[in-house]
């Protein structure tokens, strides 16, 4: 769908130097989702590998964040092995529910309500990354947090339209349950795309 050099906005690599990789389709259809055009994956022109590897090899940071839509609708193994020979960091954000493929730095996990989770997510994951949008959410996140490894890091963020109600809330369930920590959208703080 696009691609862009910016700094990662969320999660646990925030602030770094990103080359990110939006790619079109998705279908699990989060009501808030904030890139809903990429949904249509047919109304995004299909780009070369080597041309995307070259656009991001023109910018100084080697990291490069898979995001979508939904990107594990497609097998990722030939862009992120590509991604690795020209000696990016290879990240993703996904809400898990194809199978994973791709040769990968970092997961980053984002489960949603409106479709389960492929199980070889749980243990894949570095990072879980729940989105509160609803008290209920607490429970969802804790269900998740159930399921995957030891390491993973565990992180609540607040949906961007709710956060005056639901920060405040998700800042007094952490200091309840400190495996937790915040997660916050920066980049729409700063005005970064």
């Amino acid at each position: 769908m696009e691609a862009f050099y910016t700094l990662q906005g969320e999660g646990q690599h925030s602030g770094k130097a990103a080359y990110f990789i939006r790619l079109g389709g998705c279908d699990v259809g989060c009501h808030w989702c904030d890139v809903k055009e990429s949904w249509d994956a047919d109304i995004h022109p299909k780009t070369n590998l080597d041309q995307i590897v070259h656009q991001a090899s023109i910018h100084p940071g080697r990291l490069a964040v898979i995001t979508g839509g939904e990107p594990l609708m497609y097998n990722l193994n030939a862009l992120t092995g590509k991604l690795k020979e020209a000696g990016f960091q290879t990240n993703i954000e996904t809400s898990g529910v194809y199978p994973l493929t791709g040769y990968w730095d970092w997961i980053c996990f984002s489960p949603k309500k409106f479709k389960e989770p492929h199980p070889d997510i749980y243990p894949a994951a570095n990072e879980l990354k729940a989105i509160i949008y609803n008290k209920s959410d607490f429970e969802f996140a804790e269900m998740h947090a159930a399921r995957v490894g030891a390491g993973c890091t565990l992180l609540l963020q607040p949906e961007w339209s709710r956060q005056d109600i639901m920060l405040p809330l998700i800042i007094d369930y952490i200091k309840d349950n400190p495996k937790w920590k915040m997660s916050l959208q920066t980049h729409k703080y700063m005005n970064i795309p």
